[in-house]
């Protein structure tokens, strides 16, 4: 989930090219939430800055909605990592990922550790 409609489209392109299938993108809570309980993804990627409404926020409501194993949740932001260092380490989200490192490679590299079979 983003907000900004260009990286949105951006983000799809490149995971595509990488070959990471992407289910949907949205812009709001309400219809993350919505798409989540209707595709069950096998990630997530939720934007820490939504504008008006909180990545951090949605990734709470994402884990709720499941009742069982939390989704498996990548934070992205264009923001430093340290900027919010304390937030991400108190999240239920499995990794943070800087938006200019987004790729396929990166993805699934935390979805191997996150499973365990990473090294």
């Amino acid at each position: 989930m983003d907000d900004n409609d260009h990286f949105k489209e951006a983000a799809r392109q490149l995971l595509e090219a990488d070959g990471i299938a992407v289910l949907g993108a949205v812009s709001t809570t309400a219809e993350a939430l919505r798409r989540f309980a209707e595709l069950r993804p096998d990630f997530v990627l939720v934007d820490i800055d939504l504008g008006e409404e909180s990545g951090f926020d949605l990734t709470l409501r994402l884990v709720d909605a499941v009742g069982g194993d939390p989704p498996n949740i990548i934070l992205i932001s264009t923001y430093d990592e340290m900027d919010f260092a304390e937030m991400i380490a108190a999240s239920p989200a499995v990794a943070f990922l800087p938006k200019p490192s987004l790729s396929g490679g990166a993805i699934n590299e935390i979805l191997r550790r996150a499973a365990g079979t990473g090294s």
